[in-house]
């Protein structure tokens, strides 16, 4: 990790809390039957983590979800407010929902984070709000998975291969989350799915897996 870049280490929820942050999350899902390719899974599965990642986050803030017009009523029906795809790739699809959630506390949050709970997000959205702008790698130190800003004009997401790097030069500073967390553990294949603890996935993602649909 380059020796001048600013993280935080303390991944706790304060139970003094002197900040007071009203977040809205941002998730891009692409909610088409190619969803998630990389994986090698069925597009059940691929909406399956989906709605378990949404369904986590709700627990935290409040969730603007940018996906396809079929694929709407899934997410509408959990609680969160979505917002069209016009197509243009994964930071179109996320300029549009930052677009969408107004001039407040915004992050982004990948859709494939199938073992994320609420409570670990709130953690950290309770971190980030010590920061302007803010952000969580994946745990392979490479990818990103979330990015916050504390007014979402801020923003400058830059999602794709190398994102951890392309984030910290845009000014994201890199909050110290542990390696084990849900957050940290997107999906891109079946073989990093097939590696979390059965226990801590969603109950959507649990199912079809204990049903041999992958």
């Amino acid at each position: 990790m380059p020796a001048d870049r600013t993280v935080s280490t303390d991944w706790t929820v304060s139970t003094d809390r002197t900040v007071s942050t009203e977040w809205t999350v941002v998730i891009p899902v692409k909610g088409t039957a190619d969803a998630k390719s990389r994986l090698g899974a069925s597009a059940d599965l691929a909406m399956a983590i989906a709605l378990d990642s949404v369904e986590a986050a709700l627990g935290a803030a409040r969730v603007v979800v940018v996906t396809t017009p079929d694929a709407a009523p899934l997410f509408s029906a959990l609680g969160a407010s979505v917002v069209d795809d016009r197509g243009g790739g994964l930071n179109a699809a996320i300029a549009a929902g930052v677009a969408a959630a107004g001039e407040g506390a915004v992050a982004v949050l990948l859709g494939d984070v199938p073992a994320l709970s609420g409570r670990e997000l709130a953690a950290t959205l309770e971190l980030a709000a010590r920061h302007p702008l803010a952000m969580v790698a994946d745990a392979d130190d490479v990818g990103t998975v979330l990015i916050t800003a504390l007014h979402a004009s801020s923003h400058a997401p830059a999602f794709g291969p190398g994102s951890r790097v392309a984030h910290a030069a845009a000014g994201y500073v890199e909050l110290s989350v542990p390696a084990a967390s849900g957050l940290r553990r997107d999906v891109d294949t079946l073989e990093h799915l097939l590696a979390l603890d059965p226990d801590a996935l969603g109950a959507r993602t649990r199912a079809l897996l204990a049903a041999g649909q992958s």
